[in-house]
């Protein structure tokens, strides 16, 4: 299990709206790689996108997704939001967290679990039985899933530890701000160079 935190700094709206590009376009390459990506977000009130968010990437190509993704991001556009503002350059940083002790056990009384087809690599075994697990916090509507193993009580173990990890990072970051996420978890982290480039309203990689 990988957990990256992902935020839009101090930047301006434009810069949250990078960001839920950002995680949209995570989510769709781990769907292509095989790797599993759950997401919790701490929304912005102005509704222009999220300020922070926190992935958790499990399963095979996890470690290079996280690599590809950790780091500076940098999305140039003119603003849809000011178009006569002269700036173009939006930023989103990405950090990948250090291990921590397990989280606090989440009553399972709030959790709602469904099985589902697992579908991706796996084998024709996964596309026949509903193996894979969805757990869904039901009070604030985070979601994970597993689904790489064969077993579906092994998959509701791995999405149930999966849900705990995000509940947990998502509290602190709403509780401590992700500056003191940061600089608490990995004291070392140091915001370089962008190391992944988009361009234009259709977030085209570069």
């Amino acid at each position: 299990m990988i957990r990256l935190l992902l935020t839009s700094g101090h930047g301006p709206a434009e810069c949250r709206m990078a960001l839920a590009h950002v995680l949209h376009r995570l989510h769709a390459e781990s769907e292509a790689t095989g790797c599993e990506c759950d997401i919790a977000v701490v929304e912005h009130p102005d509704g222009a996108g999220p300020g922070s968010a926190i992935a958790i990437l499990s399963g095979a190509g996890a470690e290079q997704l996280a690599r590809r993704w950790t780091g500076g991001i940098v999305w140039v556009c003119k603003s849809p939001l000011r178009p006569r503002h002269p700036r173009k350059n939006w930023f989103v940083d990405a950090f990948e967290l250090p291990p921590q002790p397990p989280p606090p056990a989440v009553s399972l009384a709030d959790v709602r679990f469904e099985s589902f087809r697992a579908g991706g690599p796996g084998g024709q075994h996964q596309n026949k039985t509903e193996s894979a697990v969805r757990a869904t916090h039901v009070p604030t509507g985070v979601s994970a899933t597993a689904r790489e193993q064969r077993s579906q009580h092994r998959n509701k173990t791995l999405a149930l530890e999966r849900l705990e990890a995000l509940l947990d990072l998502r509290a602190r970051l709403r509780e401590a701000g992700e500056e003191r996420l940061i600089h608490g978890m990995h004291r070392d982290v140091r915001r370089g160079a962008a190391t992944l480039r988009f361009e234009g309203v259709e977030f085209k990689p570069v």
